[in-house]
């Protein structure tokens, strides 16, 4: 190993003493998992209490779905801004503010006396997250210097990226039936006080970018791109796909997108610098992300409809019924990134996942209307759970790895952000393709039929998860033809990482 590289691992603070960093680095991961679960949960943990919430607060059907795209809106358009901030300002910084911050606007949004006031909070919970997300993970790529160690906590940070929707609908059932709807905000103020404390004990402040600026003109056009992209994939479901709100925000979108990335290669200190995607492998795991999170809400969102309008789960079975699909997960991830990526590299493990993914979605459409979970839901669940945690876990932990210690928490953000668009764009899509299944299948129909409009929400589910497991299939060849051969090298001048 290099001399830069010790020097610039110790400047980290993630190697300053082994008997100091071990004793410190699990504690750290316990932390920094913590942060990322309350973010990840607060994607889904209120999709459950939302019945609830609309009969207390009274809003209307059409304003429903801001409860759940204020929050995607605001995360997705500032991450970027926030991973930047995490490098300029320090990690262990934005992430205490990203904390009391979320905790804070939780409680507001758990308190909220109108539709207004619940919309407000949860757009200022998705700011505070793009703040905290980005230097949660940067924190863990530059704690853990060890290449086996680094495996095994993305390995752990991938599954409950992974998993945490699951969770959070779990836990959005067990408060709602238990409590109130305003505890799945509220619960997030416990876990902030928890994460704060050990972050504030634990945790070194790095300030890896601190003589660059930030770069106005970029977070402008990034964040109005992302903006444009998200509202117009969301207004895909209220409107129709030939409005001017649909496709006029998806144009303004990718235009603004396109001037930003011609002016990262103007700005003096760019916000997203292009070396970051110009890896080759960097660029395959960022695609593999967006793709799998995609694909993943066919599971989450209509399964949970499935399980509930269908076959009668209450809200707490529901989230129980998706812990299999957890367990899954969590083993594949573990095995993905500590045995089968350090042997054999991402080109074949990677699109793999997608393809046993794949199957297993494929496999979900033999449900019916009288179906049993043991049997129609249950193995299909496990399968697509097993298939994931070959690709996300690995893909999140490629993304991050041997960028410069400066591009840390941008790349970090970078992947954050393909993780949250992408899990947009597949709501949206499925959402209307579901929706048009369902019409088309009423056709000719007698619509008050309860057996007709049973089949027919049967009919857009396995629309919808046709249209993942299609997804799944396209991230396994994308991700086969952009993976580069064999096992990735590392930079030995990459600050996050140290050889065997």
């Amino acid at each position: 190993m290099s001399q830069k590289t010790l020097t610039e691992s110790g400047r980290e603070g993630a190697v300053a003493a082994p008997d100091d960093a071990s004793a410190k680095r699990w504690w750290i991961l316990a932390v920094i998992a913590l942060a990322q679960l309350m973010v990840v949960l607060d994607s889904t943990i209120v999709n459950i209490a939302l019945p609830s919430a609309q009969a207390d607060l009274g809003f209307s059907d059409g304003n429903r779905q801001w409860i759940v795209t204020a929050y995607a809106l605001a995360f997705a358009s500032l991450l970027l801004l926030g991973g930047r901030i995490a490098d300029l300002f320090g990690r262990k910084t934005a992430f205490l503010v990203g904390v009391v911050g979320f905790a804070a606007v939780s409680a507001l949004g758990g308190a909220a006396t109108n539709f207004e006031m619940l919309v407000t909070a949860r757009a200022l919970q998705g700011a505070f997250g793009a703040l905290l997300a980005p230097a949660a993970l940067s924190l863990l790529n530059t704690t853990f210097t060890d290449a086996r160690e680094r495996a095994r906590a993305f390995s752990v940070y991938g599954a409950i990226a992974g998993a945490g929707g699951a969770v959070g609908l779990l836990l959005g059932g067990v408060l709602t039936d238990a409590f109130d709807w305003r505890w799945t905000l509220y619960v997030n103020v416990v876990i902030a006080v928890v994460a704060f404390a050990g972050g504030w004990v634990l945790l070194r402040n790095h300030r890896d970018a601190a003589n660059s600026k930030l770069d106005m003109p970029g977070t402008l056009l990034v964040a109005a791109g992302l903006f444009s992209l998200v509202y117009g994939f969301s207004n895909a479901e209220t409107h129709d796909w030939g409005s001017p709100a649909t496709w006029g925000f998806l144009v303004a979108g990718g235009l603004l997108l396109a001037a930003f990335a011609w002016w990262q290669t103007r700005a003096a200190h760019p916000l997203l610098p292009l070396r970051i995607l110009l890896d080759r492998n960097r660029a395959a795991s960022l695609a593999a992300v967006l793709m799998s999170a995609g694909g993943m809400f066919g599971v989450f969102l209509f399964l949970t409809y499935y399980l509930q309008l269908n076959l009668g789960f209450s809200p707490t079975r529901t989230g129980v019924a998706f812990l299999p699909m957890v367990a899954a997960l969590m083993v594949a991830s573990q095995v993905s990134t500590t045995m089968l990526v350090p042997r054999i590299g991402p080109k074949v493990v990677i699109p793999l996942g997608f393809a046993v993914a794949a199957v297993g979605m494929a496999w979900m459409t033999g449900i019916g209307v009288g179906s049993s979970y043991l049997s129609a839901v249950l193995p299909q669940l496990i399968v697509t759970g097993f298939g994931l945690g070959l690709v996300m876990p690995p893909a999140m932990q490629l993304a991050t790895s041997g960028v410069m210690a400066e591009d840390a928490g941008v790349a970090s953000a970078t992947v954050n952000a393909m993780q949250q668009v992408g899990g947009s764009i597949g709501t949206a899509l499925l959402n209307t393709l579901a929706a048009s299944a369902a019409t088309d299948y009423l056709v000719g129909k007698d619509p008050t039929n309860k057996l007709v409009q049973a089949q027919a929400t049967i009919e857009s589910y396995t629309t919808a998860f046709w249209w993942s497991a299609g997804l799944f299939a396209a991230g396994a060849l994308i991700a086969f033809l952009l993976f580069r051969r064999g096992v990735p090298e590392q930079d030995p001048d990459a600050a996050p990482v140290v050889h065997m």
